[in-house]
């Protein structure tokens, strides 16, 4: 699924949660070339020249966000949380912009090595991608079941906040009173939105109101007798605990952390999402039950085509990637096809994929001993193809993956899986997280591909090897590019099957669900934003053309309403990375090296299409050379 995003990669959640942006930050000239700076460089290329020139922005940048310092295990400004207001967004574009206009006055292209004209095109990329994605703000859904803080705020304080001395207990003190105005901050943007005409669907709405009702249920918000913990005092009593225990500080100073705690719960987050929960009430019945797409708003359609553009990477419109997934949706369906065949069912497909969503030895036992069978046969699956990699790439990531149910307070009913990417050095580990509160919505023969597209060799070994780089400017190593991410991880599920996974036709059968799952989202998503078609008839086309459960299908399309051309990235990026492979391999013949092309593709961290295929290329020229 998304990765980081944001962190992304987010992962899609955290992108949008983390806007170039903080609080009590203001926004600074970026640095220019100086003339006496000018003569000290001349003793650098101009390749080295740009690479320092990159650090001093890319700082510049992370100090305007404390969340994005802190997803990097940095502890500047940690008792902050993102300004979250359009204004400041604003001021940040202007930034962005200048720093472009000083990139092109003072260095050459010419005189760039070609890992640097990336780095250099790059950074002009995603000033261009946040310029024109700024016309459209007022079109973009500020808080969804799917995607917003009001969850989003609770995970980060709890899986992101470390808290190693009293200084950081006062800080994650501190921030549940910024997570207050940040709320209160996108509340206001959202009601601007829907003025303009911009709501999301119903669902999201009672999404929004469920998440938010979740995190204020329980102490120290109710006095109820036997009323359980709310999910962030648990963690404040957890965090607090951890440091009696380690003799940080004493039980005086912990009960007085926690009275401030508590006080800081009462007096800003509980009346913040309070506050949220009683807009959304009394605004959905504007709402639609059964909706259909963005092109629907003013000025809907160029908004997905924004969106697409910004996904993909590519110039492709909604025709064509409605073609592309038309075509692979047949394609598939012979190899499922076949597959049936082999395994000897009679039945014709529909009938092979009732038995595949009903038959009770594709599912754990939904308790938590099924629960915990799913995990450890995860880690299982993952610890054979961790000792296939050195086969099939030169370098490996550093960082440790483990994997976790999804918290209780977010946990929603066949929501996808997801990956969240740890630290650069290594003190936070890569996280696979699953959501396993129905367990009929998490069929067993499913379980490989998603694996190795999560961990590895999907998202942790690309996310981890790109964090872990020292070859490039270091805002190429967070950089997130929604189709080489995800295409990435698609890419992984067909790689394990090289790999020697997927032992049984079952399994195997189970990728094929997964990459069906990618080509349906090209149909569906562009039928829902760019042919008229309404979640209904989204349901009724995934449900023919697969047997995901309903549940895990009803999650997906509202998925795609919420985040209009987002799940079009994935196929597209697989098919990507496929025909440059391809094309490598026939150019190069018997010199071809899969190891070199994996590390080729995966060591200059996320990027756009053209570009990956220029890098590609590149090596490609150098390989010929030898």
């Amino acid at each position: 699924m998304r990765t980081m995003i944001a962190l992304v990669g987010a992962v899609a959640c955290l992108s949008a949660c983390q806007p170039n942006s903080s609080t009590q930050q203001t926004t600074q000239e970026p640095t220019a070339v100086s003339a006496t700076q000018a003569v000290e460089k001349n003793k650098l290329s101009e390749s080295e020249r740009l690479n320092e020139w990159f650090a001093a922005m890319y700082e510049e940048q992370l100090q305007s966000s404390p969340i994005m310092l802190t997803f990097l295990g940095r502890k500047e400004k940690y008792d902050q949380i993102n300004d979250m207001t359009e204004a400041f967004e604003k001021k940040q574009l202007n930034w962005q912009a200048k720093t472009v206009e000083n990139l092109k006055n003072n260095f050459d292209y010419n005189k760039l090595s070609a890992e640097a004209k990336i780095s250099y095109d790059i950074w002009i990329y995603q000033y261009e991608q946040a310029k024109a994605g700024a016309k459209f703000n007022t079109n973009g859904y500020i808080f969804t079941q799917f995607n917003g803080i009001q969850a989003f705020a609770a995970q980060f304080l709890i899986n992101f906040h470390r808290v190693d001395e009293i200084s950081d207990m006062q800080a994650y003190i501190k921030r549940i009173g910024g997570i207050s105005i940040a709320i209160d901050q996108l509340l206001v943007r959202a009601k601007e939105n829907a003025a303009a005409g911009t709501r999301p669907p119903k669902f999201a709405y009672e999404g929004v109101i469920e998440q938010s009702g979740n995190l204020i249920t329980g102490v120290p918000f109710s006095d109820a007798e036997g009323a359980a913990d709310s999910p962030l005092w648990m963690d404040v009593q957890r965090k607090i605990n951890g440091l009696v225990d380690a003799e940080e500080i004493t039980v005086e100073q912990a009960r007085k952390l926690t009275a401030d705690a508590k006080e800081q719960l009462l007096n800003n987050f509980l009346p913040s999402y309070q506050a949220l929960i009683a807009w959304f009430e009394s605004d959905i019945e504007n709402t639609s039950s059964n909706p259909t797409g963005v092109s629907t708003q003013k000025n809907g359609q160029a908004f997905y085509d924004h969106m697409i553009s910004a996904s993909t990477t590519t110039k492709l419109t909604a025709d064509e990637i409605h073609e592309i997934g038309v075509k692979e949706v047949a394609r598939i369906t012979d190899e499922m096809i076949a597959i049936k065949e082999r395994v000897g069912f009679e039945g014709d497909l529909p009938a092979f994929f009732n038995f595949i969503k009903t038959d009770e030895q594709f599912f754990y036992p939904n308790t938590d001993e099924g629960r915990q069978g799913y995990i450890s046969d995860t880690e299982t699956h993952l610890a054979f193809i961790n000792k296939k990699l050195p086969e099939y790439f030169g370098v490996l990531p550093k960082a440790d993956l483990v994997v976790k149910r999804v918290e209780a307070f977010r946990e929603q009913d066949g929501a996808a899986q997801h990956y969240n990417p740890g630290t650069p050095d290594g003190s936070r580990p890569g996280v696979y997280y699953a959501h396993l509160s129905d367990m009929s919505a998490m069929p067993k023969n499913e379980l490989e591909g998603v694996a190795y597209h999560e961990g590895n060799p999907g998202h942790h070994m690309q996310i981890s090897i790109a964090q872990e780089l020292t070859s490039v400017p270091q805002f190429r190593t967070q950089a997130n590019f929604t189709a080489y991410s995800e295409g990435w991880g698609l890419y992984a599920e067909l790689l394990a099957k090289e790999m020697g996974a997927y032992q049984d036709d079952f399994s195997d059968f189970g990728r094929l669900v997964n990459e069906m799952w990618r080509a349906v989202r090209l149909v569906v998503d562009t039928g829902l934003h760019a042919k008229g078609w309404t979640e209904e008839q989204a349901i009724a086309y995934f449900k023919e053309k697969t047997p995901i459960a309903e549940e895990a299908i009803v999650s997906e399309v509202r998925r795609y309403l919420v985040l209009p051309g987002q799940a079009t990235a994935y196929k597209i990026g697989m098919l990507k990375i496929l025909e440059l492979r391809e094309n490598a391999k026939q150019t190069l013949g018997d010199q071809f090296d899969i190891r070199g092309f994996h590390d080729t593709v995966l060591g200059g961290g996320a990027m756009p299409l053209a570009i990956l295929e220029r890098r590609v290329n590149d090596w490609v020229t150098i390989e010929m050379a030898k």
